[in-house]
């Protein structure tokens, strides 16, 4: 199951709101969504988790580029939203790489084999090949909370609970909760 929420820091303290993520595709259309969520070009924080699997926070400050920490990249891969996460940048990929894509290749030798393992072996690579390629544990900014009251270290030892504990942190529990 998850869960996404949008935090924006206002003069008035924070503002929560639910966000569904169906119609974004890539970072940057997620940056837009944050951005509406501020006009003013304050603070915006998007909160992403998988329960008991996952969890990301995106910083948008204004016009500036995201900036982005996930607690487990593996598991965010195996996620359609943690895919959006992982950019080449954050995984200190070049884009466009011709090595990252041949190893995405399914070079096994059963090109001309039967349709039915071929699909099964597309199946089983897809899956293991681009999870394999990102690094369990974390990835990202740790220090992106730093100013908001959130270590680095903090940050990578909150619990499965992590949203919640953040906006604890930030004084935005109530509103957090609110449209959880």
């Amino acid at each position: 199951m998850y869960f996404a929420a949008l935090l924006a820091r206002t003069e008035d303290g924070w503002e929560a709101s639910d966000t569904e993520l169906d119609d974004v595709e890539t970072l940057s259309d997620l940056a837009d969504l944050a951005r509406e969520a501020s006009p003013d070009d304050d603070t915006v924080l998007v909160l992403i988790e998988q329960e008991d699997g996952w969890f990301g926070v995106v910083r948008v400050d204004g016009e500036d580029d995201p900036r982005i920490y996930i607690s487990d990249a593996a598991a965010a891969a195996r996620s359609s939203y943690g895919e959006i996460l992982l950019t080449d940048e954050l995984l200190g990929r070049d884009p466009g790489d011709p090595d990252d894509e041949l190893d995405s290749l399914d070079l096994d030798g059963t090109e001309d084999g039967d349709d039915e393992d071929e699909d099964e072996d597309d199946e089983t690579a897809g899956d293991g090949g681009s999870a394999e390629a990102v690094p369990h544990g974390p990835v990202g900014d740790p220090g992106i909370l730093d100013d908001l009251g959130i270590s680095e270290k903090e940050l990578k030892s909150l619990s499965d609970d992590a949203l919640t504990e953040i906006a604890e942190a930030l004084g935005a529990a109530d509103v957090l909760e609110t449209v959880r």
